[in-house]
């Protein structure tokens, strides 16, 4: 007959923890290796009495070690054959007797007497835990010798507090912990100290922290370490730390400086082979969405190579980008891509640009944990060493830092760099840490393990489809717009988008549309056009802007803060005025006093200063092609602020003479 206890016939040992015995004296490794021996020899189902005889161990001892490792631990995991250890403690003194006072200073033999209280009391506890989650009391962290040492600010109030709360509960004057010498200060300090340690997030909030990091991850959607090229590709956002200005010419051809707020820098990286993909440079306190899904979109597109105007800048013969040394790497998607927490970030069409229409996931990691994305914080770390940190008007890594002072201009314009040097400099450095050897790899170079992979391994990539790179407008989220008309008013079918009406030929012909819906996509940085599809997914054509919004380029946040403007001096704004030439020309004015209107008027210049020249009235919206140094000047004239004009046949007035029939 079996005689073994019903909840130990099945003992699984080989997950429980373990007991380093080598490193004890030899009677106690000697002892814990005969209990050890009796547990194993018991989980593989040897009977009792033999068991007995060959380790001399009592069954009732046997029980009592199994049940011990049985215990769970505070770890989460039993105790195992830590249980079998000899003094452990598996579980915490539970006091009976009552506390006696001893001779003149108070009592004495008071273990357990704190625990018995709350036991009584269990107001008491719950008012305890209150305290901590109150911050009540802090917890400041000492080191000394390697050895690190709590201590408790606020003990005191803390203490007082709770010998009321013990007289409103109704304990006596006679009874613990009036009848200590100190009434149990140690004891509660010692309880406090425990239950703040309990836990590394409630130690870590009660010594002041804001934020909890440096968990390992083990979420099974973390993606995977990276093996291959576009495996996986970290992006983020990094604010130059440099004062810039912009160099505006007037009518006249004098040149006027402004200084500018700092602008970001965003960065897709190849986690495999160091690359940096595509960057893009914003100019705004913050990033959007539109910023993000426009960094995706360099990063597919064949990167276009620039005419450095500052001396001694240039391409070497091994620096550019991936796609500009191996044409096979243009538009090729990646698996993963992992990014912060930003609003931007996850915004909704942000998610459905990568994930429906790239065909990646998405590891946004845990928040506060820039740890998660390594090799994008390092190369931000590259650029501000041998970029940011080398030019005038540094801001440094602190108000406190010294290369802050050593840049410091003393408000010397003329020292700052200017917004059409950065991107200059921007190209140049990313494109130098492309061709440049890398610890981390060997000593072989970004662009040089990219081709080892590509060309000479012939590792496998993924293209985007044909017909998705020529509607890469896709990526942003589609508007549904009623088509508009008025029939009395002779007002052919349009759509309105932020205010501005938009029609073609064919919208303007298709009478049956009027009141339906039609899905709406734009690009963001260039609004005088956009693309319309009829609602069961059919494409309908492109649909251009109305009145001067057609003729000057502009992006979706130029179109929004001239409405905003127009809307406070709603009285006093013309129709015929030009929205944008009105807006630049305001922003002059306002740039001598504020930086932010400066960087407003920057946004505006670069925008006209990149749009091309001649515009086409059909065509999808796509990207325009750079202009050359020599058109790159920042002019906010109006011929250079109008755009290019073309003649418009007069129209015959018909005016009536009054007369009523």
């Amino acid at each position: 007959m079996n005689r073994r206890k019903p909840e130990l016939q099945t003992l699984d040992i080989s997950a429980w923890p373990t007991v380093a015995y080598t490193g004890f004296d030899e009677a106690t490794r000697h002892a814990f290796e005969l209990r050890m021996q009796a547990v194993v020899r018991y989980a593989e189902g040897e009977s009792l009495r033999r068991i007995e005889q060959s380790t001399g161990i009592n069954r009732r001892q046997l029980y009592r070690w199994l049940e011990r490792a049985a215990m769970p631990h505070p770890d989460g995991r039993p105790f195992g054959f830590r249980g079998l250890l000899r003094y452990a403690r598996i579980a915490e003194y539970d006091r009976i007797s009552e506390v006696r006072v001893r001779g003149e200073r108070g009592s004495c033999g008071t273990a357990g007497a704190l625990s018995q209280l709350f036991a009584r009391y269990p107001a008491l506890g719950g008012w305890l835990l209150l305290q901590i989650r109150q911050r009540r009391i802090v917890l400041e962290q000492v080191h000394t010798d390697g050895t690190l040492r709590t201590r408790l600010r606020g003990l005191q109030a803390v203490h007082g507090e709770f010998l009321r709360q013990c007289r409103s509960s109704g304990v006596a004057a006679s009874d613990y912990p009036f009848n200590t010498s100190g009434h149990a200060i140690r004891s509660l300090s010692r309880r406090l100290k425990a239950e703040l340690l309990r836990s590394f997030g409630t130690a870590a909030r009660a010594a002041g922290a804001s934020h909890l990091k440096g968990l390992p991850r083990t979420e099974p959607d973390a993606s995977p370490a990276a093996s291959r090229p576009y495996q996986v590709v970290e992006f983020d956002g990094h604010r130059l730390d440099i004062r810039l200005k912009i160099v505006v010419r007037d009518p006249l051809g004098f040149e006027h400086e402004f200084e500018m707020e700092r602008v970001w820098l965003l960065v897709i990286i190849d986690v495999c082979t160091r690359c940096v993909l595509g960057f893009h440079i914003v100019l705004d306190s913050e990033y959007s969405r539109y910023d993000v899904i426009r960094t995706i979109e360099k990063s597919l597109e064949p990167h276009r190579p620039v005419t450095f105007t500052i001396p001694g800048l240039g391409y070497g013969a091994q620096d550019g980008f991936p796609s500009q040394h191996l044409p096979e790497l243009t538009y090729v998607t990646w698996e993963w891509m992992k990014l912060d927490n930003a609003k931007a970030n996850l915004a909704g069409e942000t998610l459905t640009a990568l994930c429906e229409f790239i065909g990646c996931c998405v590891d946004a990691g845990p928040r506060h944990s820039p740890d998660e994305r390594p090799y994008i914080e390092r190369f931000f770390g590259t650029i501000a060493s041998r970029l940011s940190s080398r030019l005038p008007g540094y801001t440094g890594a602190s108000p406190r830092d010294l290369r802050r002072a050593l840049a410091d201009s003393k408000g010397d314009l003329r020292l700052f760099v200017s917004l059409d040097e950065l991107e200059e400099l921007v190209e140049y450095a990313i494109a130098g840490y492309n061709g440049t050897p890398h610890s981390g790899l060997n000593n072989v170079t970004p662009l040089e393990a990219m081709e080892y992979f590509v060309r000479g391994r012939q590792t496998v990539v993924t293209w985007l489809a044909e017909h998705q790179r020529r509607t890469l407008c896709l990526m942003q989220s589609a508007r549904r717009c009623p088509v508009r008309a008025y029939l009395d008013q002779g007002v052919r079918p349009h759509v309105n988008l932020h205010g501005v009406r938009y029609t073609s030929a064919t919208l303007a012909a298709s009478t049956h549309l009027i009141g339906r819906r039609l899905l709406i996509y734009m690009n963001a940085d260039d609004l005088r056009c956009v693309r319309a599809f009829l609602p069961d997914g059919s494409e309908l054509g492109v649909l251009e802007a109305q009145g001067a919004w057609r003729v000057v380029p502009h992006n979706l946040k130029l179109r929004q803060e001239i409405r905003r403007q127009r809307g406070k001096r709603r009285g006093n704004v013309s129709d015929a005025v030009n929205p944008v030439e009105a807006y630049v020309r305001e922003k002059l004015v306002q740039a001598k006093k504020t930086r932010k209107a400066a960087t407003q008027l920057a946004q505006a210049v670069r925008l006209l200063a990149s749009a091309p020249t001649v515009r086409t009235p059909a065509g999808p919206p796509r990207a325009v092609e750079p202009a050359t140094a020599s058109a790159v000047t920042d002019t906010v004239a109006v011929e250079a602020v109008s755009g290019p004009r073309t003649p418009v046949a007069p129209r015959k007035l018909s005016i009536g003479t009054g007369q009523v029939f």
